[in-house]
């Protein structure tokens, strides 16, 4: 296990430094000027040109990448453009923020969508599995930028029972775990919950019909095991491949939560992005993205050698 975990790793740093490649490449092909939101309209020439000089945008595309990657393994993604303050801090502060949304939304789709996928697939063509099977299609189609503003408008607006927008009392963007904090989490948390509860439920209960058709299955009952007992392998079975599947809805929610966030002015990564692109703050855009990548890279680690710990078949293939 342990020489498959170094593999895994070692097969993980060219990854990195591609990743990291593509991050750096994308941000300076985009159109504008990054150096529009701290110049005034009429600077001169000069000017520009020192302020090109200190942020390091008047060497040549792969020098700035080699400087950048340099400074970046050793945790200095450098200033923002628009505030100065060090890019780390204000990535790291994001993250908390939206891996707290991240994990309670992913914690509460694949709770529900583990549920209604093995209720569908245990009582596979009845009303039970159409039942579940519709709200899954129902969860994936509908669009989740959407479905947060219906949620404002019934719970916040209408009804009063939960705050709108921001992390905490007053706008505050620092997180407690208390119910004061906990009440700006539910309608985020919710709404993005919806997107993977739905793919869950569609994996689990393709997965769980899969295993009912299976030989062992059917020895298991000959043997005059019930279903409870027989439910337990099923999950046994099952899990490496849902596992997986949370895994990926982990990391596609931290990246993809601009939407959500902006909906809630939730001050997260996403939120940051999205300021960073309009203020086009190039050290900010790049330190999110990379952060965010690495992010995903390292999760999808961890998946793989959880999965395989689950099901050593895995390591033998």
């Amino acid at each position: 296990m342990l020489s498959f975990v170094a593999k895994r790793i070692i097969y993980t740093l060219p990854i990195m430094l591609g990743v990291s490649l593509v991050c750096f490449a994308l941000v300076h092909i985009s159109p504008g000027d990054p150096l529009i939101s701290i110049l005034p309209p009429d600077a001169s020439v000069e000017l520009q040109e020192r302020m090109m000089a200190i942020y390091g945008f008047d060497r040549s595309y792969p020098e700035q990448f080699l400087r950048w990657l340099a400074r970046a393994v050793q945790g200095d993604l450098g200033n923002s453009i628009a505030t100065g303050r060090p890019v780390t801090s204000e990535v790291m502060n994001a993250v908390g923020n939206t891996l707290i949304l991240a994990v309670s939304a992913t914690l509460i789709g694949f709770t529900l969508g583990s549920l209604f996928g093995f209720v569908a697939g245990f009582f596979r063509d009845s009303w039970i599995d159409k039942l579940a099977s519709a709200i899954a299609v129902v969860g994936v189609s509908v669009p989740h930028y959407w479905l947060g503003m219906v949620l404002v408008i019934i719970f916040s607006v209408e009804l009063g029972w939960l705050p709108a927008t921001g992390a905490g009392p007053g706008g505050s963007r620092e997180w407690g775990w208390d119910w004061a904090h906990i009440k700006h989490l539910i309608l985020p948390a919710v709404t993005m919950s919806v997107i993977p509860m739905g793919i869950v439920a569609r994996t689990v209960r393709a997965l769980v019909a899969d295993i009912l058709q299976q030989e062992f299955v059917d020895g298991l009952r000959a043997k005059g095991l019930l279903d409870r007992g027989i439910l337990v392998h099923i999950i046994k079975n099952a899990a490496p491949t849902a596992l997986a599947v949370m895994g990926l809805q982990l990391g596609y929610l931290l990246g993809g939560s601009i939407l959500i966030e902006t909906v809630f002015s939730w001050p997260g990564t996403g939120f940051l992005l999205g300021q960073a692109i309009f203020q086009r703050d190039l050290p900010l855009l790049q330190g999110t993205i990379l952060v965010l990548a690495m992010f995903f890279v390292v999760l999808n680690l961890l998946v793989d050698i959880a999965q395989t710990a689950l099901d050593p078949r895995l390591q033998r293939g």
